[in-house]
């Protein structure tokens, strides 16, 4: 059992048709070390041999040996694809470089990202993400279609995502554009912790993704989720080792930190940083936001003293939601966050329980018009009645770090605040046994299924 014992069932994913679908991991074969040499277009052109970059030992020696799958495209290919980079074809610009958007000759419609020479990313992250890339397949993960390394350019070509990333639909939205309801973000969770738990879990050896934020995480039709920018990724501990030793590299707001301390790397750096991203979809604030009041501009550091007070939720809940949300479905929300933000990376859960728990969140769809505004009103006054403002539910675990019931967390993590948490009210019996047995009706159909 995982460390959301009420959530013990997981839901079936559906998976590309190059993935397996049974629950071996994803093993990477040996093959000769020479192929994993990226070809410049230019080089197939003129000789179709398989000259390629200078391979570069600090990058590589740890990535396992495959065959680069993507295709390769000369640089005059890509400047016809996006009409030579005009502005028009211009879809943001990140740490490794300018997005484009571009059309193949065969119709297919692609993002194209030009890395910028005097940037924060290089050569050696260029090399990371082809790699990894071209490795890791799954519905979660943003396909890789070829790329470009002639004379100095390097060019990646994704596939294209319509709806843009999951930053530009929860920050700075502009003036009438409607806000992600509740169903979509908890549906937009539920994936991304998909395409992270395939890295942590499936890939072997596991692979540490390092720069999960709500920019990387890109939105194709019906909002899609799927994790993208993988130059920072890293491969994770094998065998006896807990943690991979590695310079501290990500998106300030993110880093887990003990990550952030010492340069220790693990899964659970990760599933930090996925809580802060889920804190980011519940609250609609920033992970930093240096244009609100001292206290609030470090959204985990504002966030966790709201968590103690069931009275408090309200203020949790992203305003623009207008009340428009299941007050269950938010307790539960902000329990999953709040044990992923845990300052000790032991108190974290692995990805695979939190895939768990959100896929339950994802399946209860909420249907405005039977409760909203003054219905979640009455449902935190009716909670906090009967647990006098505070949040019972926590118990100490094993094995991914800690057991607990969605219907409440708590912040301390005291022994004698977890003997109080043994202490279960009606309300949250009731919750666990509506998901045990939403869990075991889903266990049943899969069955049927397959």
């Amino acid at each position: 059992m995982g460390c959301f014992p009420c959530f013990d069932s997981r839901e079936e994913e559906t998976l590309n048709p190059r993935e397996r679908r049974d629950d071996h991991k994803e093993v990477y074969p040996s093959i000769p070390s020479n192929i994993s040499k990226l070809s410049s277009g230019a080089d197939r052109l003129k000789t179709r041999s398989n000259v390629g970059l200078r391979k570069e030992p600090s990058v590589l020696k740890d990535l396992p040996n495959e065959q680069i799958a993507a295709q390769i495209f000369t640089f005059r290919e890509l400047a016809a694809a996006t009409n030579n980079f005009r502005p028009e074809c211009f879809l943001g610009e990140g740490g490794f470089g300018r997005v484009y958007k571009g059309r193949l000759p065969n119709g297919q419609v692609v993002a194209v990202k030009q890395l910028d020479r005097n940037g924060l990313q290089g050569n050696r992250e260029f090399l990371v993400e082809v790699l990894m890339l071209s490795l890791l397949h799954h519905s979660n993960l943003v396909n890789l279609i070829g790329y470009c390394a002639e004379g100095e350019q390097r060019l990646l070509v994704y596939e294209f995502m319509p709806l843009g990333s999951l930053e530009d639909h929860l920050h700075d939205l502009p003036p009438g554009k409607d806000p992600l309801d509740w169903n979509t973000r908890m549906k937009i969770a539920a994936g991304a912790a998909k395409g992270l738990e395939h890295l942590h879990d499936k890939a072997n050896p596991p692979v540490i993704y390092r720069d999960f934020k709500s920019s990387n995480i890109l939105l194709g039709e019906g909002y899609f989720p799927k994790l993208s920018d993988f130059g920072l990724a890293k491969l994770g501990p094998t065998g006896d080792k807990s943690h991979v030793s590695t310079r501290v590299m990500g998106t300030y707001g993110y880093c887990a930190p003990e990550y952030a301390m010492t340069g220790q790397l693990t899964v659970k750096s990760d599933v930090y940083s996925f809580g802060v991203v889920f804190l980011e979809l519940i609250t609609g604030r920033k992970a930093i936001d240096s244009s609100l009041p001292q206290g609030e501009q470090n959204l985990v550091a504002w966030a966790r003293p709201l968590f103690n007070d069931r009275r408090k939720f309200a203020k949790l809940a992203d305003p623009r939601l207008q009340g428009k949300f299941p007050i269950r479905g938010l307790y539960q929300a902000l329990a999953v966050a709040s044990m992923c933000t845990q300052e000790q990376a032991a108190g974290r859960p692995l990805i695979g329980d939190v895939v768990t728990a959100l896929s339950y969140l994802a399946n209860q769809t909420y249907d405005p018009s039977i409760a909203v505004g003054s219905g979640n009103r009455i449902a935190l006054e009716k909670d906090d009645s009967r647990s006098n403002g505070r949040v019972l539910g926590t118990e100490e675990g094993g094995g991914s770090g800690r057991k607990w019931n969605l219907d409440g967390f708590d912040r301390d993590d005291s022994p004698r605040e977890n003997t109080r948490n043994l202490n279960r009210d009606l309300d949250r019996e009731r919750a666990v046994a509506e998901a045990k047995m939403w869990g075991e009706n889903l266990r049943k159909n899969n069955a049927q299924k397959f």
